[in-house]
């Protein structure tokens, strides 16, 4: 007897629909993304239903994010692409066509009756292995200074030749690298900030040493400064507002109006008084400043620069050491900012202002040009996996190979380790191995050359003892990958197998999908 204990719109699907459900979500995901991986990788146009505005990316969490998904194993997919780019920068395609792959072998493997607790067993056995050969295979030349930025570089042009930037890599991992370096161990990438400006060409974007903030100096202010002390604040600068909400001010005359006006007028040059104490020479405001105040700050000599956005004034205190103010009634207890010259520079036709010699040695602003929108926002994306990766790096210096070869390397150690699995765990830990080798057969079919000829040349390669062998996606064909200098972030390469084993692990866990009753809104 059944028997409905839900409610009147919720719904149950169980068992084998449950994971019918979980598995049809997951690998339709996995197909989605695959077809952007590796450096012969396609771009998705992502276009917004109420906006109509577009995005051309081969990020594989930018689209993962743009999607709105309905199936829940789609979307612990779209978390882990989010984790990995969260934790590393990079991999996050990666990530997610691994786990829909380990769950297309699942799929197969309960066709077969195998219970989805034994092949949990496999994938956990299966991954142990991987993960043990992928450390073994780590090389860290953190010691030697010029290997270790070689590597640095290397890991750069390998995560930017699956980008939008891969047809000048070599200059934009060299620029990378430099900004990285300069944070000196930290993995704080506000200290690197982005600006970008359509025109030019992509060559033609460069790393500036110092801060560039996206603003203009204000009216009667020097163009030129040097030794700059400076007073960040975030605090209204306007005279014709009363500051209490809803208030209204009658006055039965002109010239109680005018009573009016010269008070705020008072009350506004006691505050530039009070600025002016800090014995400072640049005033730095997230809010407007109007007339009046400017020009009496003008005339104490101290140069203005309004409207620094929230972003701009929380990054021009990082680097230049000052604090945010709102009040200055304290001249002794607000720590100002330093830097050697402010200066107003021209990039296209756009006015900025740069900041050299801060305190923070290590910031430092990348310019980036472009013929559009897309491209220089696509040419950021890129960008920002390279400095996330790099700086992941410098804190965990072991590398990889890439180019597949990684992949091969741990889906032989499983294929070995399933040899010594007794009961039809073994099975699952094979399938594992399988599972590994789809993402060198997947950037095979991306370039378009024959996957099954290259991959069983491949697995040959490395079981003749070739531990670099990979695919060498320009040639076509099987080469030394340490040679070609094609590396990747062992923090990387581990995060990626650790996040899709224990997704695909989730979703195998899973006979029994429960939507609840959607909300009613009451009408008013």
């Amino acid at each position: 007897m059944s028997m409905n204990i839900l409610g009147a719109e919720a719904t149950e699907e169980k068992a084998e629909n449950a994971r019918l459900s979980s598995f049809v979500g997951a690998l339709a995901l996995g197909d989605l993304v695959k077809s952007t991986l590796g450096p012969k990788g396609m771009n998705k146009i992502l276009q917004s239903a109420s906006t109509g505005e577009i995005n051309v990316t081969n990020d594989g969490a930018t689209i993962l994010k743009a999607i709105q998904l309905d199936n829940a194993a789609a979307k612990i997919l779209v978390n882990i692409s989010k984790v990995q780019d969260d934790e590393v920068g990079d991999g996050t395609t990666s990530v997610c066509v691994l786990a829909a792959e380990l769950l297309r072998e699942a799929e197969k493997l309960i066709a077969q009756r195998i219970h989805p607790q034994t092949i949990i067993e496999g994938y956990r056995i299966a991954s142990a292995a991987a993960l043990e050969a992928l450390e073994k295979s780590a090389v860290d030349n953190s010691a030697d200074p010029v290997k270790f930025r070689q590597d640095l570089v290397n890991i750069a042009r390998t995560t930017l030749s699956s980008k939008v930037l891969s047809q000048d890599k070599n200059y934009f991992s060299n620029l990378a690298v430099d900004a990285v370096l300069r944070l000196k161990g930290s993995t704080d990438l506000d200290h690197i900030q982005i600006i970008k400006k359509v025109g030019g060409k992509l060559t033609d974007s460069y790393l500036d040493e110092g801060f560039i903030l996206d603003k203009t100096i204000g009216v009667n202010c020097p163009k030129r400064l040097e030794n700059a002390k400076i007073l960040i604040a975030n605090t209204s600068m306007d005279t014709d507002k009363i500051k209490i909400f809803g208030a209204r001010v009658k006055v039965d005359s002109t010239g109680k109006l005018a009573e009016l006006e010269r008070a705020e007028r008072e009350k506004m040059k006691s505050k530039v008084e009070a600025i002016a104490a800090h014995g400072i020479n640049v005033f730095v405001n997230r809010q407007l400043i109007y007339n009046y105040p400017e020009s009496l700050l003008a005339e104490k000599g101290i140069l203005t620069i309004e409207h620094a956005d929230f972003e701009g004034v929380e990054r021009l205190s990082l680097v230049t050491g000052g604090e945010i103010a709102s009040t200055f009634d304290r001249p002794d207890l607000v720590k100002l900012g330093q830097c050697d010259l402010i200066e107003e520079i021209i990039i296209g036709e756009d006015k900025l202002i740069k900041f050299s010699g801060v305190a923070a040695g290590q910031a430092c602003t990348v310019v980036l040009r472009g013929s559009t929108h897309q491209m220089v926002d696509e040419a950021e994306r890129s960008l920002h996996d390279a400095l996330s990766v790099l700086s992941q790096t410098v804190k965990e210096t072991r590398v990889a190979l890439g180019g597949g070869c990684a992949e091969m390397l741990m889906s032989c150690a499983v294929d070995n380790e399933a040899k010594r699995v007794m009961g039809k765990k073994a099975i699952a830990v094979e399938a594992f191995s399988h599972a590994l080798r789809q993402l060198p057969t997947i950037l095979a079919d991306n370039a378009g050359y024959d996957s099954s000829d290259l991959v069983s040349r491949l697995r040959a390669a490395h079981y003749d003892g070739q531990s670099d062998a990979g695919l060498d996606m320009d040639q076509g064909t099987i080469g030394s990958m340490r040679q070609l200098g094609i590396t990747e972030s062992y923090k990387l390469k581990r995060q990626v197998v650790l996040s899709a084993s224990e997704a695909a692990e989730m979703i195998l866990r899973v006979d029994d999908i429960l939507r609840a009753t959607p909300r009613k809104r009451e009408a008013v």
